[in-house]
């Protein structure tokens, strides 16, 4: 793919240098035709989650020297205006809540003793340094993993594993086994060892996985105590 893709958006300056260059042009050496051509063609029929304008949101929302937290997520939600480019957010309000990110909050609830309500949007999150990123960035309306396997893993890998060069010590949050797999990739990647880290795994929030082992995991209270062991300030949940 020789041209660059109408509508590409170029991720934050300060991010370019952890993705490979394909994902900075959107075309050139490396660029994987088929996520390409899949991305140009749903976005012009209206139908690419995120849309075109809000895949690098994430990076937008936090930059490298802010990260103090790494959460991932899989896949972006499917559905009309529910995808806006961060992980278990959503993004029009009005929306009822998807399944995943109501667990998400029933757990926070019990963990941190506060109500179970508060707004669906998480940039007050990606604000105080939590990286909310997928593992892919994109997918189409009404299909579920749609771009799965075609190039974005080895780029959210690479950046993951950029990242750790860059910082010495970050709290991990991982749901899932994807998200366990991706950072697992990214450490070997780094080929660091990353004795100031904290991971913290457990179950996938999905209700289809959230009673192997979500529930009751208090990833939010072990995450601030992770940060307050290290003299950085508690993120607001």
């Amino acid at each position: 793919m020789s041209d660059r893709p109408k509508n590409w958006i170029e991720p934050p300056p300060e991010w370019q240098d952890f993705l490979p260059a394909w994902c900075v042009t959107g075309h050139g050496d490396g660029a994987p035709p088929s996520l390409v051509e899949k991305m140009q063609t749903a976005e012009q029929k209206g139908k690419l989650c995120p849309p075109m304008s809000d895949i690098w949101r994430a990076l937008e929302c936090t930059s490298p020297d802010q990260v103090r937290v790494v959460l991932i997520g899989q896949d972006p939600y499917h559905g009309m205006r529910q995808a806006h480019g961060l992980a278990f957010s959503l993004g029009d309000p009005l929306l009822p809540w998807p399944p995943s990110l109501r667990n998400v909050f029933r757990e926070r609830a019990s963990d941190l003793n506060v109500p179970v309500n508060r707004p669906a949007n998480l940039e007050d999150w990606a604000s105080q340094g939590v990286l909310l990123l997928n593992s892919v960035l994109t997918t189409e309306m009404g299909r579920a993993a749609a771009h799965k396997g075609l190039g974005w893993e080895e780029a959210v890998d690479g950046l993951l594993a950029k990242l750790m060069l860059h910082s010495p010590a970050l709290v991990w949050i991982l749901w899932g086994k994807p998200a366990q797999q991706t950072h697992a990739r990214a450490l070997r990647k780094s080929g660091l060892p990353r004795p100031l880290d904290s991971v913290l795994p457990s179950a996938h929030p999905s209700p289809l996985a959230a009673y192997r082992g979500f529930w009751g995991s208090q990833p939010f209270s072990r995450c601030n105590a992770a940060l307050a062991s290290r003299g950085e300030r508690p993120v607001t949940w």
